[in-house]
């Protein structure tokens, strides 16, 4: 019986040990790595696909079908004392052997969309299209947070540009109240005003 215990003790102390990364989030496990390059992987969303280089918006056709894999999304995170520095993004493909990195592997899709679109709020001077990595994740809702980022002054333009651009993407009514008061707003900024303009006939003419 006392085997048997010390057994079940041991398997809980190991089990214990590896509780709270699985309970992390995100976040926690990409501020852990202070210094160096950070993996991981998520499940792209529908139409998202890519060869590892080239990523595409697809479409589907009955008598066609292209060279372009449907995921997973591929992100490598460069840190330097604590900071996110520099996002790099692909679909599909897969990665190169490297044992100078901290790889998380595959994570959940709405979690990863979660910390681009808050790091893309919080640091404005990160390098890279954060957006576009949170936008490619599947079963994420990401409307409330790009139009913060969208109408946000203290983001970087061209952050606030890609935020204005994939919500023409989500074509949900949100999404279209989102732009017409971005569009109206005097007091924004004028090439984001433009933008948005041009999002809403992008979304007109999709109609």
């Amino acid at each position: 019986m006392r085997d048997i215990l010390a057994a079940g003790l041991g398997i809980g102390l190991a089990l214990g040990g590896v509780m709270p990364l699985a309970g992390q989030s995100v976040a926690d496990r990409v501020s852990s790595v202070q210094n160096g390059t950070v993996r991981m992987s998520y499940a792209a969303r529908d139409g998202v696909c890519g060869n590892g280089r080239n990523i595409n918006m697809s479409t589907r056709s009955r008598e066609w079908e292209h060279d372009c894999e449907p995921g997973p999304v591929r992100v490598a995170i460069e840190r330097r004392n604590g900071v996110a520095t520099e996002i790099r993004t692909y679909v599909g493909g897969r990665w190169r052997q490297d044992n100078d990195v901290t790889d998380l592997g595959t994570v959940s899709a709405p979690r990863a969309a979660e910390y681009f679109l808050g790091l893309a709020e919080r640091s404005s001077d990160v390098r890279g299209d954060v957006v576009s990595a949170a936008v490619f994740a599947d079963s994420a809702f990401n409307t409330p947070a790009l139009l913060r980022i969208a109408r946000a002054e203290s983001i970087r333009k061209t952050t606030r540009r890609q935020a204005v651009f994939w919500l023409s993407q989500e074509a949900g009514d949100a999404a279209v109240k989102g732009l017409t008061a971005l569009a109206d707003d005097q007091d924004q900024d004028q090439d984001i005003r433009k933008q948005a303009v041009f999002a809403l006939s992008q979304l007109d003419e999709a109609q």
